[in-house]
């Protein structure tokens, strides 16, 4: 189980953190957060515990309790969330996601860029590659007729 740590001072180290969860049972990792360009902690840190029971009597009787002089808060960790798009299994394979409206091709196919505009890929009111209905592609004479998803 994943174990959420906060409120750290700068000087707790990961022996600081694993001691104390050690005392409810076996750690696997203690993880202290950095900057990363200074490399210092950023005040919490992620604990890893085996049994969940454990983890569970470490996260009740470690919160609120001093480490290093500082009040400390223990909790169970959260998964981070995905941001939209990047892994949407609609999206095409190079993980761009779903298409934005005006793009009906996703990022290179459709009409220009649904603003109206001529882009560096031609589009709306014509560019360098002729614009006007296909953007880029239409100047492929092998793929014009092909219907677009």
């Amino acid at each position: 189980m994943n174990i959420y740590v906060g409120n750290l001072t700068l000087e707790t180290t990961e022996d600081n953190i694993r001691q104390a969860f050690e005392a409810f049972g076996q750690v696997l990792t203690v993880n202290i957060i950095r900057d990363k360009l200074t490399s210092q902690s950023r005040g919490f840190a992620f604990v890893g515990m085996p049994s969940e029971t454990e983890a569970k009597a470490a996260i009740s009787q470690l919160n609120g309790t001093e480490l290093n002089g500082q009040t400390i808060s223990a909790e169970e960790g959260r998964a981070k969330p995905r941001p939209p798009g990047l892994y949407s299994p609609r999206g095409d394979s190079r993980g761009r996601g779903r298409p934005r409206e005006g793009r009906p091709g996703g990022f290179r196919g459709g009409r220009g860029g649904g603003s109206g505009r001529g882009g560096p890929r031609g589009g709306g009111r014509g560019g360098p590659r002729g614009g006007g209905s296909g953007g880029f592609r239409s100047d492929r004479g092998d793929r014009d007729s092909r219907p677009r998803y």
